[in-house]
Formats: structure tokens, C-alpha cells, sequence
């Protein structure tokens, strides 16, 4: 018998732990598109392609977890976990990579180069840092569930 903790699959925290990976993953992706100038720079294309990724897999999940919560089923079965475990540890290792990434951009525009202050009509800097932030939320929350993913598998 699997354990049930906060934020498995199928429990209503675990949906909120979804819907917030999902809701920070597209307000980072559509803070990014509206910024001016974005596709200039490969680390911002990758941040938006991996928040995609993150999106969809965090919204399919959702999808689930309100099935499982409506129909009263146990998505607790160990074929089921491994599956959610490794595509939890992979999106959350390509956020990490993005916005890591991202942020040393921000971070060289902004800060060591001064090109916000000089070039303020051709640089979004307040979208890419906030875009690059929403990312790292997104990446705390899905750390949080593949952390409770792998503590399930772990207890089979």
C-alpha cells in the first residue's frame, strides 16, 4: 500500500500543486512573448519552449487529478507513479536549465552591462525578470511534486 501524502496524485493538493505549475509556467511563457526583442537571444527561446513543456505536462496532470478526484479513483499504483516520477524529474530539470539560464542573461543586461538604463526603449528588462521569476516558481512547485512523486515510489 502506497502512502498518501500532500500533493500525490489524485488528492485536491496535488491539483493545486499542478494548477500552480501551470498557471506560473504560462504567465512566464506570456510575460516572455510580449517582451520586445525576446527571440534575439537563444536562453529566452529555450526558457519559453521548456515552460511549454512544462505547461502541458503540468495541465494533463491536472486533467487527471480531477478525474481521479470525481470519479473517486486511486491513482497511486507503482506503473502510474514511476511514469509521473520521471516526467516530473525531466520537466523539472529543463525549468531549472531555462531559467537559470535566462537569469544570467537578465543578470548580465541588467546589472554588469547597464543595458536597461541605456537602452530602455529597446529592452523589456522588467518582463524578462519578471518572465525569468515566474519560471523559478514554476520549477519550485514542480520540485515540491517530484519530490512527493519519488517518496511515494519509495514507499511501494
Amino acid at each position: 500500500m502506497m502512502k498518501r501524502l500532500l500533493g500525490g496524485p489524485g488528492t485536491i493538493s496535488g491539483f493545486l500543486l499542478r494548477f500552480g505549475q501551470c498557471a506560473f509556467g504560462a504567465a512566464s511563457i506570456s510575460l516572455m512573448v510580449t517582451a520586445l526583442g525576446f527571440s534575439s537571444y537563444t536562453a529566452f527561446c529555450y526558457l519559453i519552449a521548456s515552460m511549454g513543456l512544462q505547461v502541458l505536462w503540468s495541465f494533463g496532470l491536472a486533467c487527471l487529478d480531477i478525474y481521479a478526484l470525481r470519479r473517486k479513483r486511486d491513482l497511486q499504483n507503482p506503473i502510474l507513479v514511476s511514469l509521473f516520477v520521471v516526467g516530473d524529474w525531466v520537466t523539472a530539470t529543463l525549468s531549472l536549465a531555462a531559467a537559470c539560464s535566462s537569469a544570467g542573461i537578465v543578470v548580465l543586461y541588467a546589472r554588469d552591462l547597464n543595458m536597461c538604463v541605456t537602452n530602455k526603449n529597446h529592452l523589456a528588462c522588467n518582463r524578462y525578470q519578471i518572465s525569468v521569476a515566474m519560471a523559478f516558481v514554476t520549477w519550485v512547485l514542480t520540485a515540491m511534486s517530484s519530490h512527493v512523486m519519488f517518496w511515494i515510489l519509495a514507499s511501494v
